[in-house]
């Protein structure tokens, strides 16, 4: 490997590294003041509070590695030029080009570890934090999980405990469900079948159920509807499976198996899966783009205006990117281009600001 190679190579992963663990620090410092406000009624442990902010801390360090990239090579140039390194590599023949284009092999080989080794690492800790936290959440007496063999939920009401099968659901509707009724004790209540259950409001109508008590049990008639309270309507099951950061690459996979078994919605795996695999680009194209801002900015000395930029540029893009992928959720906009649209739009302005960049 060529002297200036190692060289470049050095300083950009030493400034990556430092803009990282101050990004890492104030998000611990944020997510303590967060579990803080979260548990300011309870008596928790200052260790516990901490331990959450740091398993929480590495899923909002994955989303924001864009602009850390961004930043990061605003502070490698930065130190090239105070120190007039630039220059010398212009004089020994070496092209603002070919800097680049050691940077965005450099961004994709980090990419490409971030999203096997980082994500697959911060999910796990993210699933960590959730199963800790769930107690304390009002969400934490039930559960539902999609399984290959359908959707399960697990209710508690006040008085009794409900355990739901079902095989498929098609609009508000669960199709194919089986309940099983336990008191408090988990004795077993009661259990009801039914072909079709609407579950447009936590107030279930199951049409023509069969309920068994005992050894004993009762079809009504056509027409007939039993009323059941649950926790949970049709909106409120989509959002308990909207945290996929919590779930590695392999366990998306599998979720979308069993969503697709379900004939549940798999748009947001979809876009997530499109989002981790186009990640690679995304850092490549930041990088690509705070590049030439710096070439092209060079000649400005105040080192403040060049960071306020890249924070400024920061927000810009987040709030982009998030308005095309929220597009893409509700579909307004094919799920693939909600996450290229973007990608799009960055590579379009690298491409006008590389002409010409050697004679920056």
């Amino acid at each position: 490997m060529k002297t200036y190679i190692k060289f470049i190579t050095f300083l950009f992963i030493k400034s990556f590294f430092f803009i990282f663990f101050i990004t890492l620090s104030l998000i611990i410092i944020l997510n303590i003041l967060s579990e803080l406000d979260f548990f300011k009624n309870q008596l928790i442990s200052t260790n516990f509070i901490i331990s959450l902010a740091l398993l929480n801390s590495p899923s909002y360090v994955f989303n924001i590695f864009p602009f850390i990239f961004l930043l990061t090579t605003q502070l490698f140039f930065i130190s090239l030029f105070n120190k007039n390194e630039i220059s010398i590599f212009k004089y020994s023949g070496l092209k603002n080009s070919k800097i680049i284009l050691i940077l965005t092999s450099i961004s994709l080989l980090m990419g490409i570890l971030i999203i096997t080794i980082f994500y697959n690492f911060s999910s796990n800790f993210k699933n960590i934090y959730l199963k800790l936290k769930s107690p304390y959440t009002d969400d934490g007496k039930y559960l539902a999980v999609v399984t290959k063999n359908g959707l399960w939920i697990r209710d508690k009401l006040q008085d009794h405990i409900l355990i739901i099968n079902s095989s498929k659901i098609e609009n508000d509707n669960l199709i194919n469900t089986f309940i099983t009724e336990f008191d408090e004790n988990y004795n077993v209540k009661r259990n009801i079948w039914s072909d079709k259950i609407n579950i447009k409001s936590k107030k279930w109508l199951i049409f023509n159920p069969t309920i068994f008590v005992e050894n004993n049990y009762t079809n009504l008639s056509d027409g007939q509807v039993l009323e059941l309270n649950t926790n949970f309507n049709y909106e409120k099951i989509q959002n308990l499976f909207s945290d996929l950061y919590s779930l590695s690459l392999i366990e998306l996979l599998k979720l979308k198996k069993n969503y697709e078994l379900l004939n549940y919605s798999t748009t947001d795996i979809n876009l997530h899966l499109l989002k981790l695999f186009s990640y690679p680009l995304y850092l490549i194209l930041m990088t690509i783009l705070s590049s030439v801002i710096m070439f092209n900015i060079r000649h400005y000395e105040s080192s403040t205006f060049k960071i306020s930029l890249g924070l400024f540029l920061s927000v810009l893009i987040y709030y982009m990117n998030n308005f095309a992928n929220i597009l893409g959720k509700v579909e307004k906009l094919p799920l693939s281009l909600s996450i290229i649209f973007p990608l799009i739009i960055i590579m379009t302005i690298n491409g006008i600001m590389l002409i010409k960049i050697n004679d920056k």
